[in-house]
């Protein structure tokens, strides 16, 4: 008999796990993830650690952004289970880079890789040093369309450097082939500067054609490159070879020739004047000069002694004339033991430069720093398309901010390097509305809104204002749920799909009905099935209102009661809608509810009919169902 008791009582505590699990399920769908984390912890710890209860326990804290804790369940499944799903396992990944738990996060992606060979989100790690590839492993930002083209000016030889003034763009190229001497490195002619109109005509970029830069002493039989002019567009700084008076080539002792900076004024429409710069010198280069947004500083690039590796960037203070501070190098956040060239400063003081030293896709990179404003600033690798797996330099940005250009020897160029313009488009959208109270039709300030995606991760969170008015701006293509609540209301969601028409405002008003209605609580009817009195799944969702209510109002006083239509013996509905009721009283009771604040549970059977539906008379199940219900009456607040 004992034991028959024991097998009963674990059977019903077996029932009651698995309707306290579909329960939360059910919450989690709706992305109630707080109330699903209170239930699914409920259901583990009455001894219910299955892989789904864990992983969602994962998601709910993943979803809502709390890594440290999503990070513990998926832990504790994979911990557990052998063949967990894999997407469960990219995410414990992403949760221990979050937490900078590198060498956790390295493991278990070698797990991942072994599974999901094929999985594109792997694409870029490096097998020895796989963690610090993550940032590079997209090719693509989900709200920014770049659009990278291959510019029709280029030429079968190196073309690079785009720099663009008043209309003007210029850039270094070896096109010139009545030059007969050619540069030893690649056997191309050496390189001069450039100019060419550019136009903007009814939304396109129009070019002129391509000349030689205007200026009897800028363009020599050796290399000049990468122009940086003034705001005013009376002073140019470019690189050129080291030169003697005559412009011919001088060496150093070892038969190298250097990179020097040379500044020209402009004359007419003409650059004259050149000038070598005095920080320059015969036995190390410097070159690639660009200037601060204010003009007082110049940036450039050398191999001189006391740098950090075979290039770094380098920064002067002008002071008029021919007049600099001393170099100084910009340090260990910008500069490696590798190559540091092409710095270029955009119109916010953002730092542009290309490097192999560091995390890179192969060969030089272009990166982006703050470290102009922020001196703890980190470099950002800019990615692919911008990067690949050749050498990729010479950024320019317009002052849009959303178009530029930047020079590459990728694959499928025109010539061994070749100028790329590049645009980026970001095609937003807008979901607005008004939330209301369902039954009055108010406006309601103060009701929390949460923006979720497809994946249902909460991306945003605002309130409204006092017309009842929310807004969230969203990309375009994307499915959302806007979800609203607040206390003593049942959430209402929406589901909006944008388009890919920019700018576009999508309409998405709630409305909120009220639990409390005068002095009772009132939801939408709980169901039980025929001739049963246990508490269905739908009816806990149900009474989780109640118990939402009680908690908000934790000095509240009700009293349950059931009623049950007429079919059946008087007796019988009596006696069945007492147990119904008791059943209810007890589920809000196992939720945390003291049992003093439930006055009573009584049914009434068949006794209070809300229409003619008595005995013996015929109607509708919809009639019927009318006077099957259950009311909870507020006795005390």
């Amino acid at each position: 008999m004992k034991a028959k008791l024991l097998i009963f009582i674990c059977a019903l505590s077996s029932t009651f796990m698995v309707a306290q699990e579909k329960l939360a399920d059910k919450f989690f769908e709706n992305y109630s993830y707080v109330k699903a984390t209170e239930l699914y912890k409920e259901v583990v710890h009455k001894g219910d650690s299955s892989e789904h209860v864990l992983t969602r326990l994962g998601d709910c804290y993943y979803n809502n952004s709390e890594v440290e804790k999503a990070a513990l369940w998926y832990g504790k499944a994979l911990k557990k289970y052998d063949d967990v799903n894999p997407e469960y396992i990219f995410k414990y990944i992403q949760t221990q880079r979050s937490l900078g738990n590198y060498e956790e996060a390295d493991k278990w992606l070698n797990k991942f890789k072994a599974i999901q060979s094929g999985d594109s989100r792997t694409k870029y790690y490096d097998q020895n040093n796989i963690a610090k590839y993550e940032a590079l492993a997209s090719t693509e930002n989900n709200d920014i369309i770049v659009t990278v083209e291959n510019m029709p000016f280029n030429s079968e030889n190196s073309d690079f450097g785009s720099y663009i003034h008043d209309g003007i763009l210029y850039f270094a190229s070896a096109r010139n082939k009545e030059i007969k001497k050619v540069y030893g490195w690649n056997d191309e002619p050496f390189l001069d500067l450039y100019e060419i109109s550019v136009n903007e005509k009814d939304g396109k970029i129009e070019y002129g054609g391509v000349d030689f830069i205007h200026g009897s002493s800028i363009n020599t039989d050796l290399h000049e490159a990468s122009v940086a002019i003034t705001n005013d567009g009376k002073t140019m700084y470019f690189t050129r070879d080291n030169v003697n008076k005559k412009n011919k080539v001088k060496y150093d002792k070892e038969g190298t020739t250097h990179l020097k900076i040379y500044k020209a004024t402009l004359v007419g429409n003409s650059w004259e004047n050149v000038t070598e710069l005095p920080f320059n010198d015969d036995v190390f280069s410097t070159g690639h000069p660009t200037l601060s947004v204010d003009n007082k500083k110049l940036y450039f690039v050398s191999d001189r002694e006391g740098g950090l590796g075979q290039t770094d960037i380098y920064v002067v203070d002008i002071q008029g004339g021919n007049n600099y501070s001393e170099p100084k190098n910009l340090g260990p956040k910008i500069n490696t033991e590798g190559r540091e060239m092409f710095p270029f400063v955009a119109k916010d003081s953002t730092l542009y430069f290309s490097s192999d030293g560091h995390l890179n896709l192969g060969l030089l990179d272009i990166y982006k720093s703050n470290i102009i404003k922020d001196e703890n600033a980190e470099p950002e690798n800019m990615g692919a398309p911008y990067n690949s797996g050749f050498d990729d330099f010479a950024f320019f940005i317009n002052d849009n901010g959303k178009t530029g250009y930047f020079s590459s020897n990728r694959e499928d160029g025109q010539g061994s390097d070749d100028i790329y313009s590049f645009s980026t488009e970001r095609c937003k959208q807008a979901i607005e509305g008004i939330v209301r109270n369902m039954k009055t039709n108010e406006v309601m300030p103060g009701v929390e809104v949460k923006l979720i995606n497809e994946a249902g991760k909460i991306i945003q969170t605002t309130a409204t204002k006092e017309d009842g008015a929310y807004k969230f701006e969203v990309d375009c293509n994307k499915t959302y749920t806007v979800l609203g609540s607040k206390p003593d209301f049942k959430d209402d969601k929406k589901e909006v799909t944008t388009d890919d028409e920019d700018e576009k405002v999508h309409q998405a008003d709630l409305y909120l009905k009220p639990l409390i209605d005068h002095n009772q609580i009132v939801i939408n009817p709980i169901f039980f099935d025929f001739d049963k009195w246990n508490i269905r799944t739908d009816a806990q969702y149900e009474l989780e209102n109640i118990v939402d209510v009680m908690r908000e109002h934790p000095t509240m006083i009700i009293k349950i009661e059931s009623h049950t239509d007429s079919r059946g013996s008087d007796s019988y509905n009596m006696k069945l809608s007492d147990r119904r009721a008791k059943s209810t009283r007890d589920y809000i009771l196992s939720r945390g509810i003291s049992e003093n604040r439930i006055e009573s549970a009584i049914g009434y059977g068949e006794s209070q009919l809300l229409n003619k539906c008595a005995n013996k008379v015929k109607c509708t199940e919809e009639e019927h169902q009318l006077n099957r219900r259950s009311y909870f009456y507020i006795l005390k607040d």
